[in-house]
């Protein structure tokens, strides 16, 4: 399959949608709380609906999932994730380490990602067998090779302490170097173009993460579960710069 029509559909999508929420970023737009207590605004919504309808338009026959409409099967194996602003919370209070996310899927096998962040200007994307790329050069994972030289990233590090993994993120914290909370898809994308070398969430949904397994694998690195299985449907989730994997698993395997 020739994926480099796709990538390039997902890069335009992505930007355009990128400066939807860019005309509602740090203008204190109203914030509605969803059944789980995240927010939501009109951004993340009007975002959605306009990646929705340039999907509709050139690939009528794919499924989408999205994480404010829900899922729309479709007539082919390839489906498209869309998270409209990941970082809502960072989005809502004026912080601009938020993202638009678009991956393409076949049968749950990422073969497209795009990572936009619209007030940063920077947006990292891969395709299958195609390399990693950081706003238009190839990108690579660091050549950390040991803990203590590492910089340690999360989300919502109290999340570790909800899903008993408090205290391999302790252990973590003890034995790197650098430990930061410039969390959520960022994150990840900061160990893909090496600026640190590990990323978790002890929580995850699909479209948090459609896009960086195939983003981080393209750059030289690892995207598992806490068991290091290769996948973004775990519902949590570990990047590494490959050559620290085996040294985290020892960690978060137990």
């Amino acid at each position: 399959m020739n994926l480099a029509p796709y990538l390039e559909f997902a890069l335009d999508a992505a930007w355009q949608a990128g400066r939807i929420t860019l005309g509602y970023f740090q203008t204190q737009p109203t914030v509605e709380r969803k059944s789980d207590n995240s927010p939501v605004t009109i951004a993340d919504k009007e975002a959605e609906r306009k990646l929705r309808a340039l999907i509709g338009q050139a690939f009528p026959d794919h499924g989408v999932i999205g994480e404010e409409f829900g899922e729309q099967p479709g007539a082919s194996q390839l489906t498209w994730i869309i998270d409209p602003i990941n970082g809502t919370k960072s989005f809502v209070q004026g912080v601009p380490l938020y993202g638009v996310l678009l991956a393409l899927v076949e049968d749950q096998k990422p073969l497209v990602g795009v990572a936009h962040f619209p007030a940063l200007n920077e947006t990292v994307y891969a395709m299958r067998g195609g390399g990693c790329y950081w706003n238009g050069r190839r990108t690579h994972v660091s050549a950390v090779k040991h803990l203590r030289e590492a910089v340690l990233l999360a989300s919502d590090i109290n999340q570790f302490e909800r899903t008993g993994k408090a205290g391999a993120w302790s252990r973590l914290v003890d034995e790197t170097y650098i430990q930061r909370t410039w969390g959520d898809a960022y994150g990840y994308l900061l160990v893909a173009t090496g600026r640190a070398e590990i990323m978790l969430d002890a929580k995850m949904q699909v479209w948090d993460c459609a896009p960086l397994q195939v983003i981080m694998e393209e750059a030289g690195g690892t995207f598992t579960d806490w068991q290091g299985i290769p996948t973004i449907y775990g519902g949590q989730s570990i990047a590494t710069n490959g050559a620290l994997f085996e040294q985290v698993m020892e960690i978060t395997r137990k």
